[in-house]
């Protein structure tokens, strides 16, 4: 995402990505029902996407957004002030978005959205610990109140542990180079001395020619995952995202990264099959039933337009299913 221009002095929220693709395809595409519906926004941020589709027609009744982070929460509760009881924020893991929608009067919605990327905000911001242009405590935790951070990773994990993850999920492959140096400099406590000691290490070894890509971004990217738990989360957060949608109700997830859309069309890939059986198997036995139908085939992406005003949006792909 990234930061809307305002008059000098107003509050600067975030924009928010594929907003017209998302309004589209979860609220007013041809075929979708014009019943005034309910939403939730399982990754609300500052609110971008929510303020999107509480401004669609029709108008939703309610969307409810959902955040691990309420420090973001509470930027998207002033955002949204003027749309009164049909924003409602709730602090808490996406993946649990059944029980805690079900807090909230909610048993049904007609569309459900994940934007699985961190905000710039997350990035810029004091007490993050998420960027490596700055020097602060490695944190990386989205909600403050969680115990694992990355300055444990960083300082506990043995060496070949700290290797395999920083390959998994950062796909690093000088992963191993990086956790023996780590080992070696320990303690590290700061954003930076971990950034400058991993451009020591490997410089922009296994680079293209001119990427602009910092030599830390992979090791970052694995750290903060850890952290948070992402994956973990994305599948987890996939599941009750179907438990909750109406039939004809919509999915739809964007990810910016690898690791995470493997998940997500695997996801939609076997929940819009009508067989699961290994291949190679002679007669179908799974006794499957489609639970979802493919909207798009082919990833989303963001238009010239969109990366030239946002160029973070570059990487994003959008994914949208219906519940059968």
């Amino acid at each position: 995402m990234n930061l809307s221009s305002s008059p000098s002095g107003a509050p600067t929220y975030h924009l928010p990505v594929l907003s017209q693709e998302i309004v589209h395809h979860l609220v007013t595409a041809p075929g979708k029902s014009s019943t005034i519906g309910v939403y939730l926004d399982g990754t609300a941020g500052e609110g971008g996407h929510c303020e999107a589709l509480l401004e669609a027609s029709p108008a939703p009744s309610l969307v409810l957004g959902i955040d691990l982070d309420p420090r973001s929460l509470a930027a998207a509760r002033s955002r949204l002030s003027s749309f009164g009881s049909r924003f409602v924020a709730v602090q808490g893991n996406y993946a649990d978005m059944d029980e805690l929608a079900q807090g909230k009067g909610v048993t049904q919605v007609d569309g459900v959205l994940l934007d699985l990327g961190f905000s710039s905000r997350q990035i810029e911001r004091e007490g993050y610990g998420l960027s490596f242009q700055t020097d602060e405590p490695l944190d990386m935790r989205y909600d403050p109140s969680a115990t694992l951070t990355a300055e444990f990773i960083v300082n506990d994990f043995q060496e070949q542990e700290l290797a395999d993850l920083i390959y998994r999920l950062g796909e690093e492959h000088r992963s191993r180079a990086i956790a023996r140096a780590i080992v070696r400099n320990r303690p590290i406590t700061t954003t930076a001395e971990l950034a400058k000691l991993i451009a020591r290490t490997i410089g922009s070894s296994g680079r293209r020619p001119g990427s602009a890509i910092n030599p830390a971004t992979r090791t970052f990217q694995a750290l903060r995952i850890a952290v948070n738990d992402e994956l973990a989360n994305v599948e987890r957060g996939l599941e009750a995202a179907l438990g909750l949608l109406k039939p004809a109700g919509r999915l739809a997830v964007i990810s910016y990264h690898s690791l995470e859309d493997r998940l997500v069309k695997a996801f939609m890939v076997r929940e819009s099959s009508e067989c699961i059986c290994p291949p190679g198997i002679p007669v179908c036995n799974c006794e499957h039933t489609p639970r979802l139908g493919l909207i798009n085939r082919r990833v989303i992406k963001p238009s010239t337009e969109e990366v030239r005003s946002n160029p973070r949006s570059r990487s994003a792909k959008l994914r949208v299913a219906q519940r059968l």
